[in-house]
């Protein structure tokens, strides 16, 4: 079977070992170097409407993928990752441009 990335970002992943629907794919890591598909991205759910954060996202890697259906994506583990801190912008930063 063969898949292109706009297909994948479609699918439900589920956890095979407890059954628990874990998401939808958002993002997939790719090796350049190799051409290869090294992990999928599940971003984390926003915390009420955004506004407290979100949820750490889930890197699921290409070996904890069971199997690739036609609506769904089987996967043994996936591990949570922070999404990296970025600075608040304050109402102040507005006004003065930092150098």
């Amino acid at each position: 079977m063969t898949c292109r990335v706009a297909q994948l970002r479609h699918k439900e992943v589920i956890n095979s070992v407890t059954g628990c629907r874990i998401g939808t794919v958002d993002d997939v890591e790719v090796d350049t170097a190799s051409a290869r598909i090294l992990s999928i991205v599940i971003y984390g759910r926003g915390k009420i409407f955004g506004i407290w954060g979100k949820c750490e996202d889930y890197v699921i890697s290409w070996e904890n993928i069971v199997l690739i259906g036609e609506d769904t994506i089987l996967v043994k583990e996936c591990i949570r990752k922070s999404a990296p801190k970025r600075r608040k912008s304050s109402f102040f930063d507005l006004f003065f441009k930092k150098f």
